[in-house]
């Protein structure tokens, strides 16, 4: 067939041509560029549309972010409508503040640029010993965010612009104290209260159905009953876990490896100092930082003159207000326990002596190393279940390496079954029963996200071939294929027809309770004996004594001029309740007023940045075109 192909070239490419140039005709190159940024609209910012592909890839990082940085995170909360939904509001948001920053020339100047990158704490963990940037370290740094140094510090730029919309109007937004303690103190409101709840379960005795209406109920709730689109499968793991159980490992190796890291093994050695800090802020005047600097340069040669009394002049002059009072000493510390600069002059130091000045980012520090610890040396039969455990995992790991690509070209190459990979790598096929879309936690490799996705795939699931060999763990690669395939359907009467019962007993109950409580509400405010009434309890917002939120809610709602007060409440499933609001009691006097007036501040000055956001949405006409999922 190649060999037609290459003898009628000419005809082929002629062919194409026909096929091809009648297209940029008619539609132009422009055309086939929006054909692939082509997309369904999900929101619209100042005339430019955020398109869904747009809103799945922010989604997907946002999710991929929020599992780095909480591993045990429920997949099935970022999964959510909710969740995407969200999202999609962030990006609308960013978009807003982008506008605004475009049409009010909002601009962040390098000075306030350069400020940003020295107060980045990640950064200022990039500076050498003398102060400088060790600029091959940023520039990884940057890279693994998939970013060059210029794009970085861009996104920087445009993020301190995107400050300035919200950040002048909350930066000046303020409270005076009196107009917030009106406010907490009606936030902060008690009243005393009677509840009596009338829950469901108590009328469930009283209902009596008929199979006409179990029936009837199940008709018009088929999308209650439904049971989901299920597979059956069969997989294969390559974990380099397992393939450090089953090593053997040489005695020869074990010595070999205690002799060569018999150091690391025993633990970390500690050091002991003292330091004069003199303060200079990294975003201080030059002419500053050099007063500071001189005096710095004064004290280290008057205490080079007169070691013994280092820890005297670094109680009247250090400002470090956490070590100064003890002559300057830190205690014993290990390696990461301070700022880079100074650490690396204090592991470099010997005992007793002291350094030239340390600039880190806190100032200028005159360090002492006063004592070392170093760890007890322990015997080879000490360290010898940490030895093998590290030398099987380094071995176990460097299999894996060797195995991964030849594993997942043969899941790949014989994608019709798994058998020749278990073969060739000696693993065991496992199955499994009855998998969802939906990742269920503890179900192990088969609660992996992507692997879920390859298996419900289209190609898996109609031709049953393997899926790719998918990292679902650090040193695990699993491949899968589907067996056998059940779409979603509804479940016939007679397999949920106690299910269907029971739903049906808790609606009538709960309507029952509606209705006994709404006639003995009437009652109680007509004046029937009140004396059925469970004891009156003092609820409040930061005190709500066990009462749902419902009923705390209603409670606080009532109007104070009319005392007592009624309120009927639906518990939805749970039931009814009625509300006696009996007296309203001011708050107790806070122990920390001017906290709490602060806070208040706090709270109005982001509402005035939110209503600012508002009315920005007005003005770039934002329209969310998808509807927002219920709560």
């Amino acid at each position: 067939m190649f060999d037609s192909i290459r003898n009628h070239k000419k005809y082929l490419m002629g062919f194409l041509l026909i096929l091809i140039i009648p297209s940029f005709v008619l539609f132009g190159v422009q055309g086939f560029t929006d054909f692939n940024q082509r997309g369904e609209a999900v929101a619209t910012v100042d005339g430019h549309d955020i398109r869904k592909s747009e809103w799945d890839e922010a989604h997907r990082n946002e999710a991929q972010r929020l599992r780095e940085q909480m591993p045990n995170l429920d997949a099935k909360l970022l999964d959510s409508d909710a969740a995407r939904y969200a999202t999609l509001e962030r990006l609308v948001r960013d978009r807003v503040l982008a506008a605004a920053v475009q049409k009010d020339h909002l601009y962040t100047s390098d000075q306030r640029l350069a400020r940003a990158l020295q107060e980045d704490p990640s950064i200022a963990a990039l500076r050498k010993p003398d102060g400088s940037l060790d600029v091959e370290r940023y520039a990884q740094m940057v890279a693994r965010q998939g970013l060059t140094p210029e794009g970085f510090e861009s996104r920087i730029r445009s993020d301190l612009s995107m400050r300035q919309v919200l950040g002048g109007v909350q930066g000046t937004g303020f409270a005076p104290p009196s107009v917030a303690q009106v406010s907490l103190n009606a936030f902060f409101e008690r009243r005393e209260v009677r509840v009596l709840t009338l829950a469901a379960k108590d009328f469930a005795a009283k209902v009596a159905l008929t199979d006409a209406e179990i029936e009837q109920f199940y008709k018009d709730n088929q999308a209650l009953f439904q049971a989901p689109e299920q597979i059956d499968v069969e997989y294969l793991v390559l974990d380099a876990a397992e393939i450090a159980k089953g090593l053997t490992l040489n005695e020869e190796d074990l010595r070999a490896y205690y002799k060569e890291n018999v150091a690391k093994l025993s633990g970390d050695e500690e050091r002991r100092a003292s330091h004069i800090l003199l303060n200079a802020a990294a975003g201080a005047p030059a002419e500053q930082r050099e007063k500071v600097k001189a005096k710095a340069r004064a004290l280290l040669e008057q205490v080079r003159k007169a070691p013994e009394t280092f820890a005297d002049v670094a109680k009247a002059n250090s400002q470090d207000t956490g070590s100064a009072a003890k002559g300057g000493d830190l205690e014993f510390f290990g390696r990461g326990a301070m700022v880079k600069p100074f650490e690396d002059v204090v592991f470099a130091l010997k005992k007793g002596e002291i350094s030239d000045l340390v600039e880190t980012e806190f100032g200028y520090h005159i360090i002492q190393l006063t004592d070392i610890k170093a760890p007890k040396q322990k015997t080879f039969e000490e360290m010898r279940p940490q030895i093998e455990t590290d030398l099987k995992k380094q071995q176990a790991q460097k299999r894996f390496a060797e195995s991964a690509d030849g594993f997942g070209n043969m899941v790949y190459e014989q994608a019709e079954s798994l058998k020749p990979a278990a073969d060739q790598f000696k693993l065991e096929i496992k199955t499994a029963k009855g998998l969802i879309r939906q990742p269920v936690p503890g179900s192990g490799v088969l609660a992996n996200e992507r692997l879920l996705a390859a298996l419900f795939a289209p190609d898996s699931l109609q031709n049953k071939r393997n899926t790719e060999a998918i990292e679902t763990a650090s040193g695990q690669m699993t491949a899968a294929r589907v067996v056998s395939h059940a779409p979603a359907r509804t479940l016939p009467l007679a397999e949920v027809r106690e299910s269907v019962r029971a739903r049906l007993i808790a609606q009538r109950s709960a309507q029952m309770a509606r209705e006994e409580g709404a006639r003995k509400l009437e009652g109680l405010k007509s004046g029937s004996d009140t004396t059925a009434l469970p004891a009156s309890v003092v609820v409040s917002r930061d005190n709500p004594q066990g009462v749902a939120g419902q009923v705390l809610r209603a409670a606080l709602s009532t109007d104070p001029k009319q005392l007592p007060s009624w309120a009927g409440v639906d518990l939805g499933e749970q039931g009814y309740a009625i509300v006696k609001v009996e007296k309203v009691l001011q708050r107790a006097t806070p122990s920390a007023q001017n906290q709490e007036v602060q806070q208040y501040a706090q709270w109005w000055a982001t509402a005035e940045a939110q209503a600012h956001y508002e009315l920005l949405k007005q003005r770039f006409k934002v329209k969310i075109l998808v509807p927002e999922p219920k709560q």
